[in-house]
């Protein structure tokens, strides 16, 4: 069962262009030039129910527009797109009853609040009976091994133990797809392994589709089973991890030499 379906998505951003000079600012002001940059071009896959996706490519390749297209934050110019069998672009608060998704970079958390505030607080949100968000918050908290700071205020805590809340929160509602954009960002190597375990036990035992984005080439090989590269703005690669790992390019090769065009850099660890 798919439970995301693209076809053709494509969008397009109109973009002010900087003039040099104080003869191009002076026009800049009174009749500024614009360009297009075409940041999705007619992408179309599927992902399948439980499964664990790596979409990766360099900065700019059009990885945060198909999200958000596909969350329903952005409105595609062209193709379509299902989560769920829900199109995003016209029932967007219902999709989101149902999806969950974490920014590494991002916090959705009220750091002056405690985990577990936090918790009841998005479990209000979700319309969940305090009955439920109690025995929920019990099962995330033994799950990701929270006791120990559940009542700690959020500013309080460490970058990983941020993160291990974060992800928590985004499963108070049993979403059956998340969304993880860089969950690992800035963490050491044992913290991002911990969190690389809880995201395989939580597509384990609660059967949640995953849709990964990272620039870490360890969470897309010891997390997912398929993975989809794109760069300016098309798919350039949609494989599995199995038949990379007997192909003479391996993907490790494949995503430096994609970054490396982009004077970027890949992570290993």
């Amino acid at each position: 069962m798919h439970v995301i379906e693209v076809e053709g998505l494509s969008k397009t951003f109109r973009v002010k262009r900087k003039e040099k000079g104080m003869k191009g600012s002076i026009q800049a002001i009174f009749k500024p030039r614009t360009e297009e940059i075409r940041a999705v071009k007619e992408v179309s896959f599927t992902v399948d129910e439980g499964e664990m996706l790596a979409f990766i490519g360099p900065n700019g390749a059009g990885k945060s527009t198909t999200i958000k297209m596909l969350t329903g934050i952005l409105y595609p110019d062209g193709g379509n797109v299902k989560v769920l069998g829900i199109d995003p672009t016209k029932k967007r608060k219902q999709l989101a009853c149902q999806i969950g998704t974490v920014f590494g970079q991002k916090e959705q958390l009220w750091t002056h609040l405690t985990p577990y505030d936090n918790f009841r607080f998005f479990g209000a949100i979700y319309d969940i009976p305090d009955g439920e968000i109690d025995r929920r918050i019990k099962e995330l908290s033994e799950a990701f091994e929270l006791s120990g700071f559940i009542n700690t205020p959020v500013r309080n805590l460490s970058l990983g133990q941020r993160i291990r809340c974060e992800i928590a929160a985004s499963l108070i509602h049993r979403p059956k797809v998340l969304f993880l954009d860089e969950p690992t960002i800035g963490l050491d190597p044992v913290v991002k392994e911990n969190i690389r375990s809880l995201i395989r036990q939580m597509n384990r035992e609660f059967h949640t589709t995953i849709f990964l984005t990272s620039h870490d080439i360890g969470d897309i090989e010891k997390l997912c089973r398929r993975v989809i590269i794109v760069n300016s703005g098309q798919i350039v690669l949609d494989d599995s991890m199995e038949h990379l790992k007997f192909s003479d390019a391996s993907l490790e090769n494949i995503i430096m030499k994609i970054y490396q065009e982009k004077g970027e850099e890949a992570r290993v660890l």
